[in-house]
């Protein structure tokens, strides 16, 4: 068991559970998208419509790369506090604790993040971590291109790289995050209340590619509302589809939101890539996806427009409504 490093957590300073969605059900039956298959493309595409998530099998990303990064972020996370502190930013590793964003949420968690395009320059007495993301990463921005095209593909759209081509431009906003989530006390404690490991909330970019230790706490919000818990599988990915893409495909492909519950007993580690466009990029739904006299749902801003307003929100705020057009504009 890892040691925690805040063992005098003060529980008032935490979000607790207070969701706007239905009460939680049980484990869900998730999509599994089975990348080898040939209908792969149509399955992602149908999986993006109806839950704006699915679990990708046969992604060919070897275990021990999954294993290898886990390993290594499991030893930073156990380094002291005054040592993980020296990660803080504006290192590239970018250590936190409890604090989420800057608006005041807060959660069960401490994390790593770090840009991913580059990743940070490595030295000979670089943490190990970071030789292990570099592997990890490359893989899965290469897995997630993979994936947008099969999307392109679903969607008849020319070219094919027409999303992939943002994910992968020398300048793309694209990052990527570890989060470490330790045991957390009896929820009798909590007066009956689950403890929030990461408040529900959409991501903002286009893509999400997660994976996770066989844990579980992950939920998703369905479109009827209901929470449903995502079984574990940790030689799986899961993928969201992100507030960009929900705007790319006007509205077609909705992101979903989703949080970490805190567990009592065991530990959960998420390793998530984010795949977003350069700053500059404009977003609005694509000319090749609009059917004729088909109105844009939104207006066009940059991703660096959006970003900016998104990280000044509370987690859980709707923050593509600034961006919805009026029935009357």
């Amino acid at each position: 068991m890892v040691v925690l490093s805040h063992p005098t957590l003060d529980f008032n300073q935490y979000s607790l559970l207070r969701s706007t969605c239905k009460p939680t059900a049980s484990f869900a039956e998730i999509p599994e998208i089975d990348l080898s298959d040939p209908n792969a493309k149509s399955n992602i595409v149908k999986a993006c419509e109806e839950f704006g998530f699915f679990k990708l099998v046969n992604h060919r990303v070897p275990i021990e790369l999954m294993t290898k990064l886990e390993d290594e972020s499991l030893c930073f996370f156990k380094l002291s506090e005054s040592e993980k502190d020296k990660a803080r930013p504006p290192h590239p590793l970018g250590y936190g604790c409890k604090n989420i964003g800057s608006s005041g949420d807060k959660g069960w968690i401490e994390y790593l993040l770090l840009n991913a395009n580059p990743l940070p320059i490595f030295s000979q007495n670089s943490h190990t971590f970071l030789c292990a993301a570099e592997e990890y990463v490359t893989a899965v921005k290469k897995l997630s291109s993979q994936v947008v095209e099969l999307i392109a593909e679903g969607l008849k759209m020319e070219p094919r790289n027409a999303i992939s081509k943002l994910l992968n431009d020398e300048k793309a906003d694209c990052c990527f995050r570890v989060n470490h989530y330790p045991p957390c006390p009896e929820p009798q404690a909590l007066g009956g209340r689950n403890m929030i490991g990461f408040g529900e909330h959409t991501d903002p970019q286009i893509i999400s590619v997660l994976r996770s230790n066989n844990s579980t706490g992950l939920q998703i919000c369905l479109r009827d509302g209901a929470w449903v818990s995502v079984p574990p599988d940790a030689g799986a990915f899961f993928v969201n589809v992100g507030d960009a893409l929900q705007v790319m495909t006007n509205g077609r492909f909705k992101s979903v939101k989703h949080k970490v519950l805190a567990d009592p007993n065991r530990e959960r580690v998420s390793m998530i890539y984010f795949g977003g466009p350069p700053l500059s990029e404009k977003i609005a739904p694509l000319p090749q996806l609009l059917e004729e006299g088909e109105e844009s749902l939104y207006k066009e801003f940059t991703w660096w427009e959006y970003k900016t307003a998104a990280y000044k929100t509370k987690l859980a705020d709707h923050r593509l409504g600034a961006f919805e057009k009026s029935p009357n504009s």
